[in-house]
């Protein structure tokens, strides 16, 4: 499966509106800068946007939940029962994501990619089921082929339907014992980053754990002899339903011109694969927080990303991204709201 099997069509952005939106920009009533990294997402935000006026409509959350099967190996602190117990307190309302996407005025999806348990028909959540969660990339591949590309598809459908719908702010977020694993071993692959730098706690192993979670991870590496390049390959190697199905999400939102509002280490896993079948999303990402969780810095860099926040978050399910949206809509109440110089009749600098 090569990535040529995917045929999206990202457009790097236009940025022959920069000089007149950093015109814009510097002409309010400020010193110069005074806003800060605010002031560079207002410009990225009119770029991603093509407008001096960018506006923020319908913005959704989007929580893909799967199991690993890799979980009962030992790589996380927390039970795989989790997984589906957090999906059902998702769709109780009872989550962080919840919270802080209903106080930021985000609606929330919750997408079941590969739980493995059998939720049945239930308002509020999307069957995107691919199977009962991974196989264990312990022994082999986590996914065949054809899962990847069905979990990616199915991230493609949401974010499409989502913009048919005139949604075009995009958070993600994730649910999945294990998926840390899964990330540090995408981005030792993707970045070239040392294994082991790669590797955090998750849920909050101990010294032991964590030791543990490290000879685990080598030990994937070691049985994985038919090494690839591809991206696709790696991803079905040592990756997640849920991740895949937010590579899909993803590639789709940018080449539908979306904002795509990019929260910690696993949703950073899924950017990393995404950027290397179309290196043109980075233009569409606004990167919302640096996580607590080993390896994200790491992954930021390798993007040439700023993130927005560093409040020492690592709960995942996109909660960095709510928390980060009412920065956006800061960014662009001031691009339309703000006066400048010349409207309020404030003198500027001699």
């Amino acid at each position: 499966m090569h990535s040529d099997a995917l045929p999206f069509r990202v457009i790097a952005v236009d940025r022959t509106l920069a000089p007149a939106l950093q015109a814009k920009i510097d002409r309010k009533t400020k010193p110069l800068g005074a806003l800060g990294r605010v002031e560079q997402l207002a410009l990225e935000l009119g770029l991603i946007q093509h407008s001096l006026t960018p506006q923020l409509r319908r913005p959704h959350v989007l929580v893909c939940a799967g199991d690993h099967g890799a979980a009962k190996a030992g790589v996380s602190a927390y039970p795989q029962d989790v997984t589906w117990q957090m999906v059902e307190n998702f769709l109780a309302g009872g989550a962080a994501i919840n919270v802080l996407a209903r106080q930021a005025g985000m609606a929330l999806i919750v997408a079941d990619a590969g739980v493995n348990h059998e939720f049945g028909p239930r308002e509020g959540l999307l069957d995107a089921k691919i199977a009962a969660g991974t196989a264990n990339y312990l022994d082999g591949a986590a996914m065949s082929a054809l899962q990847c590309a069905t979990a990616i598809q199915r991230g493609v459908a949401v974010a499409r339907d989502l913009a048919a719908g005139g949604c075009n702010v995009l958070g993600l977020g994730e649910m999945g014992i294990g998926n840390t694993a899964a990330a540090s071993l995408l981005t030792h692959c993707l970045t070239g980053l040392p294994l082991n730098s790669c590797i955090g706690r998750g849920t909050g192993l101990d010294d032991a754990g964590l030791a543990r979670k490290r000879e685990l991870l080598a030990r994937a590496l070691a049985n994985w002899t038919e090494r690839s390049e591809q991206p696709l390959e790696i991803l079905a190697r040592f990756g997640g339903f849920e991740i895949a199905m937010l590579i899909g999400a993803m590639l789709a939102g940018a080449e539908q011109g979306m904002v795509l509002l990019i929260d910690g280490f696993i949703v950073t896993s899924a950017l990393l694969v995404a950027h290397r079948l179309a290196p043109a999303i980075r233009d569409y990402c606004i990167f919302a927080h640096c996580s607590e969780e080993a390896g994200h810095r790491g992954q930021l860099d390798q993007l040439h990303a700023t993130p927005l926040l560093d409040l020492g978050l690592r709960l995942g399910e996109g909660t960095g991204a709510a928390l980060a949206y009412p920065l956006l809509k800061a960014a662009c109440a001031l691009l339309e709201q703000m006066a400048s110089f010349e409207s309020a009749g404030v003198s500027n600098r001699a």
